[in-house]
């Protein structure tokens, strides 16, 4: 008697629909509506080390500067100690606070990752308040810079006020490049490609810049 031997039937797993994705796969869990922003979770290694060596670029320089502001305060008979204008102590205010709203921001974020739908949580706004108030730190900047020159104190009138144009001026470009991410970060949120290692290295640079203006201006206070 002859035994019919049926082969197994054979699933082709490349022709298996992919259901829910959103984008045709079940490995980029982004949802299928639109509606949430797709934030990827894990960084680039390359992207997330490049942010610390740039934080310890700008450690080293800005340490190389109190080095010789300290050097040359004590060598120097003709240093002069000036009084700091006052619009500098509202900025400190303000480059704090715009901490404050970055960190709703990435709580926003989060939230949105979580699968929160509540356009209330979009982080844009508090991602736009941040940007405003680091616009009105380096407009406060320059008022005391214009401030002092109308004055007469300019760069070269004495080595203090040298030190004190040289280091506010240096913060401030850096921080220009942090408002420069901070505009990245708000294109790629609209466009819904944000990745939220994007989103924590311009936080932690901005967080930095933050840090490091109270440092100097506690700098400035004492030395000058």
């Amino acid at each position: 008697m002859a035994t019919t031997v049926h082969e197994p039937p054979k699933h082709d797993l490349e022709r298996l629909p992919s259901q829910g994705s959103g984008n045709g796969g079940w490995r980029n869990l982004v949802p299928a509506d639109g509606d949430l922003p797709r934030v990827k979770d894990h960084a680039p290694p390359p992207a997330s080390t490049g942010i610390w060596v740039g934080l310890a670029a700008i450690t080293m320089t800005f340490a190389a500067f109190t080095s010789a502001l300290v050097v040359r305060q004590g060598a120097a008979p003709d240093w002069q100690h000036i009084t700091l204008p006052s619009i500098l102590y509202f900025n400190t205010l303000l480059i704090i606070a715009s901490s404050v709203t970055l960190e709703i921001s990435r709580r926003r974020v989060a939230a949105f990752m979580g699968g929160i739908k509540d356009r209330a949580a979009n982080p844009a706004r508090w991602l736009y308040i941040t940007l405003a108030l680091g616009v009105l730190f380096v407009a406060g900047q320059t008022f005391a810079w214009v401030q002092l020159k109308s004055q007469g104190f300019g760069l070269a009138t004495n080595v203090s006020y040298s030190f004190f144009y040289v280091l506010t001026v240096a913060h401030a470009l850096h921080l220009l490049g942090g408002l420069g991410g901070l505009v990245r970060v708000i294109a790629k949120l609209h466009n819904s490609v944000l990745r939220r290692s994007t989103l924590d290295a311009t936080s932690r640079y901005w967080h930095f810049m933050g840090v490091l203006w109270v440092y100097l201006l506690f700098l400035l206070w004492m030395k000058l």
